[in-house]
């Protein structure tokens, strides 16, 4: 993740390489570029052919960075749903949002770790007649933020 070209603060920054790259004729590492910072390869070509003056704004350099972390992550279950609700809000216009998820040191494991800290200390002690109807003869707790909780915790954790 990451590897070529470092994490980029913003979309402007992204931009700003891949004109450098573009200008000095260097089609495969702005391709590296694009692909690093989860741009698709038809908006590459698109900026390659002068058809869009910038390789992205911020709302797809959040998207980007949001999939090369979940390549990383590889989220089951909730963490998923989590990460869903973090990428439709980006999606639905939300610039502020996008900005801050394209910062640097922002990322969904941080994401993921602000909810899992609150989840670790609002854990509850599950009713033993739920456990007995699921057969678990364990001492149980559980302390998994409802989602209006969690969409607080995320909007939280990437800056208000």
């Amino acid at each position: 993740m990451f590897d070529n070209f470092g994490e980029f603060n913003s979309c402007e920054e992204i931009n700003e390489s891949a004109e450098g790259l573009f200008n000095e004729g260097d089609v495969e590492s702005l391709k590296t570029l694009a692909k690093e910072n989860g741009i698709p390869e038809e908006i590459v070509k698109m900026y390659i052919e002068g058809d869009i003056p910038e390789l992205c704004d911020a709302e797809m350099a959040a998207v980007g960075k949001i999939d090369v972390e979940v390549e990383d992550l590889k989220p089951q279950e909730i963490m998923v749903d989590w990460i869903e609700y973090l990428k439709v809000q980006v999606m639905s216009g939300d610039e502020e949002l996008a900005r801050n998820v394209r910062k640097k040191g922002k990322s969904l494991k941080g994401m993921v770790a602000a909810l899992l800290k609150w989840s670790f200390g609002h854990q509850q002690q599950i009713d033993k007649g739920i456990l007995d109807a699921a057969g678990v003869k364990a001492r149980v707790t559980l302390g998994i933020p409802g989602m209006g909780r969690a969409k607080k915790i995320i909007r939280e954790y990437y800056g208000g």
